[in-house]
C-alpha cells in the first residue's frame, strides 16, 4: 500500500464510504505478514516510495510462490530479481501474467499501472557480455516507471561507437555504466557529460579482474568526479538508485 492508497483509504473512512471493520481488514498485514520463512515488508512503499522486492536466489520455488502469491493480493507490481526458468514457471502457474526476462533473469507481474517519467534514464555496457547485469537494471528501472533508453557495446576498445550515441547519452538525466575487465568506461563517459553517472562493475574478464574486483576498483578511483558505484554485478541496485534521482 503506497502513500496514495493509504490516503483514499482514509478519506473513504472519514466520508463513510468505508466503514471502519473494513479498513481495518485491508491494514491488517500492516506492517508485515510473517509467513513463517519470510516477514514481508508491507509497509515499505509507504515508507520509501517503492514496494519490496523478491531477491529469489537461496530461496526454494515453493517458498517464492509462497511470497508472490501473498503479494499478488497486495495489487502492487512484483519484481524478483535472481530468478531461475524453474521458479518463473511455477510462478507462471498461480499468475498466468507473470513476464520473465532470461538475460536479467528476473520476474515482473504488473497489477497496475505506474505513471511513467518524462525523463529518461540512459543503460550504457561497455560490452555484449555485460548486457545481463546491464537488463536486471533496465527491468528494475521500467517497473518502477521510468524510461530507460539501453546504449550496448560502446566500450573503449572502440571508443567511436561511444561518440555514435553520445547525444542519447547526453540528454538522460541519470546514466548507468555497465563494464568489466578495467572498466574503464565510468570514467571515461564522466569526462563527457554533466549528469550523475552510476557505475556498476561486472564479473566479465579474464584471471586478473577477479570476479570484478579489477573493474570495482577502477571505477571506485575514477579520476572524473561525479561517478558513484554499486557492488559487483549489481544491476538491480543501479536500476533502483537511478529511478530514485530520475524521480527527484
Amino acid at each position: 500500500m503506497d502513500i496514495k492508497e493509504t490516503r483514499e483509504l482514509l478519506e473513504s473512512v472519514k466520508n463513510g464510504s468505508l466503514d471502519i471493520e473494513k479498513a481495518l481488514k485491508k491494514l491488517e498485514d500492516l506492517p508485515f505478514k510473517d509467513l513463517g520463512y519470510a516477514k514481508i515488508d508491507n509497509h515499505r512503499e509507504l515508507r520509501v516510495g517503492y514496494p519490496e522486492v523478491i531477491y529469489c536466489a537461496g530461496k526454494t520455488v515453493e517458498q517464492v510462490k509462497g511470497i508472490v502469491e501473498f503479494m499478488i493480493t497486495k495489487g502492487n507490481n512484483i519484481l524478483g530479481t535472481r530468478a531461475s526458468k524453474e521458479i518463473y514457471e511455477a510462478v507462471k502457474l498461480i499468475c498466468p501474467k507473470a513476464e520473465y526476462n532470461d538475460k536479467a533473469r528476473t520476474i515482473t507481474i504488473k497489477n497496475k499501472e505506474v505513471e511513467t517519467s518524462s525523463t529518461y534514464i540512459a543503460i550504457v555496457t561497455a560490452g555484449t557480455s555485460d548486457i545481463p547485469v546491464a537488463e536486471e537494471a533496465v527491468v528494475t528501472a521500467e517497473i518502477f516507471g521510468n524510461k530507460v533508453e539501453r546504449i550496448y557495446d560502446v566500450g573503449v576498445a572502440g571508443i567511436h561507437r561511444l561518440f555514435d550515441r553520445l547525444n542519447v547519452i547526453r540528454q538522460a538525466k541519470v546514466i548507468v555504466v555497465v563494464a568489466g575487465m578495467e572498466g574503464a568506461l565510468a570514467s571515461v563517459l564522466g569526462g563527457l557529460v554533466d549528469k550523475p553517472i552510476i557505475a556498476v562493475p561486472t564479473s566479465v574478464g579474464y584471471g586478473a579482474n577477479f570476479g570484478g574486483l579489477s573493474a570495482l576498483l577502477c571505477m571506485l578511483n575514477s579520476c572524473a568526479s561525479g561517478v558513484s558505484v554499486v557492488n559487483i554485478d549489481n544491476g538491480f541496485g543501479a536500476g533502483y538508485l537511478s529511478s530514485m534521482i530520475n524521480k527527484l
